[in-house]
């Protein structure tokens, strides 16, 4: 049975390594749906439903920045929890972006 393109998301999120963020674009892009980062934010919303869960506090913008951040139960959440992985966000941006990006087209 072909897995949907949430699962697919869900599968690969659960890849990325504590301490380490992606982007939405790159997500898809390593899906091989590079146009898909508004699908992938759609799954994302939906992550709360998974089993076992997601890390989704790792998926951010292209910038870094914590976009996703409404869709958890408190909005500081996101950023408390990249904060125990030794994540620095100030402004709701990840500081020092490209040294914690994680690119699962390169590190799978």
């Amino acid at each position: 049975m072909e897995q949907s393109f949430y699962d697919q998301v869900f599968e690969l999120v659960r890849l990325i390594p504590k301490g380490r963020v992606t982007s939405y674009g790159a997500i898809a892009k390593s899906l091989g749906a590079g146009g898909s980062a508004r699908m992938v934010g759609y799954a994302m919303s939906n992550a709360h439903l998974a089993h076992p869960t997601i890390p989704a506090h790792r998926v951010v913008n292209s910038s870094g920045l914590l976009t996703g951040k409404f869709h958890f139960s408190d909005p500081n959440l996101m950023q408390e929890m990249l904060e125990k992985e030794g994540v620095v966000v100030k402004n709701d941006k990840i500081q020092n972006f490209k040294q914690h990006f994680w690119d699962p087209l390169i590190e799978l």
